[in-house]
């Protein structure tokens, strides 16, 4: 299979406009897509509502996969914390995985409120430098279900961008990270929309290493590609288990094809880095802490170092 083709998700016409054109959900080449009417009724251009608060957020970085289960909202929220370990950076997290949101437990406020104050509403502060917005700190239970249409979703998340006041004027945002649903539907397209004229930094692409995951990311590397949304890279997540009695390694999800290093030598697109199975961090997130501080000499502690590393190479954090 060629890389142009591969590029192409299987359940996408081949000639597909991409969702930022003005013919997307209208173009010949849109029939039978799934995505047909989220792309038609999406409104393209500048979002008239954007505010500056927006434009004064340094970088805005979406982690991303077409799989579920792959860690992403682990990765957001132990990513989160790594970098507010530095006590000049600002950063904020948003949850935009509205029918399932779970970075309020993963990072110890799942119990919280959110007030509001003249300038909108204000996040959950985890931290002086560590903010969090998702839908779950509005349920009335952590138990009850969001049985919500594309609108209202797209709705709330354009509230999490305006209405929220994310940045004090003394110490702006570096670091706003999206922890986002599987896929690409409507939650992906709202953001490309409402941060288009703000620019997205880049995304974070999380995958594990066995092949049926690594095919739906093909898929989300040819969204970004389409919304022209630049990839930072690819995280390979659960790659091998090392155990701690006879420090032995098991491949866990065998990478039956090369894994992520193989996908990224293909595509030409860089490996930030591949983070070990480690029960601590399954336990970290159960706890809401943080398993880069409560487990500094682990190899997965290492590997998340390495990545905010090969990021900041990419960026400048400042």
């Amino acid at each position: 299979m060629s890389t142009k083709e591969s590029n192409v998700p299987k359940d996408a016409n081949e000639h597909c406009p991409g969702p930022e054109s003005e013919s997307a959900g209208k173009d010949d080449a849109c029939a039978g897509c799934p995505n047909q009417q989220i792309c038609a009724t999406t409104a393209k251009g500048p979002d008239p509502e954007r505010t500056e608060v927006l434009v004064g957020i340094k970088h805005k970085i979406l982690i991303l996969s077409g799989k579920g289960g792959v860690g992403k909202s682990t990765f957001t929220s132990q990513f989160a914390f790594a970098l507010s370990s530095d006590e000049d950076l600002e950063v904020g997290v948003v949850d935009v995985d509205i029918c399932g949101p779970s970075i309020p437990k993963i990072m110890g406020c799942e119990n919280e409120q959110i007030h509001t104050s003249g300038k909108g509403w204000t996040p959950v502060y985890i931290q002086d430098n560590l903010s969090v917005m998702s839908i779950g700190f509005m349920l009335p239970s952590n138990d009850d279900a969001v049985i919500w249409r594309g609108p209202k979703k797209n709705g709330l998340i354009k509230q999490f961008l305006k209405d929220v006041d994310w940045c004090d004027e003394s110490r702006p945002l570096d670091f706003l990270l999206f922890d986002t649903p599987p896929g690409t539907s409507d939650e992906h397209l709202s953001i490309v929309q409402f941060l288009r004229e703000s620019q997205i930094t880049g995304a974070v692409l999380i995958t594990t290493p066995q092949e049926v995951a690594l095919q739906d990311v093909r898929k989300e590397i040819d969204f970004c590609r389409k919304a022209k949304i630049p990839i930072l890279g690819v995280v390979e997540n659960m790659a091998g288990f090392v155990c701690p009695n006879c420090h032995g390694e098991s491949k866990i999800f065998y990478p039956t094809t090369g894994g992520a290093k193989s996908l990224c030598d293909e595509l030409g697109i860089p490996l930030l880095g591949s983070i070990p199975l480690d029960p601590s961090i399954g336990k970290a997130c159960d706890f809401g802490s943080s398993f880069v501080d409560t487990n500094p000499d682990s190899p997965a502690t290492k590997a998340y170092q390495s990545i905010i590393k090969n990021i900041f190479s990419i960026i400048d954090p400042k």
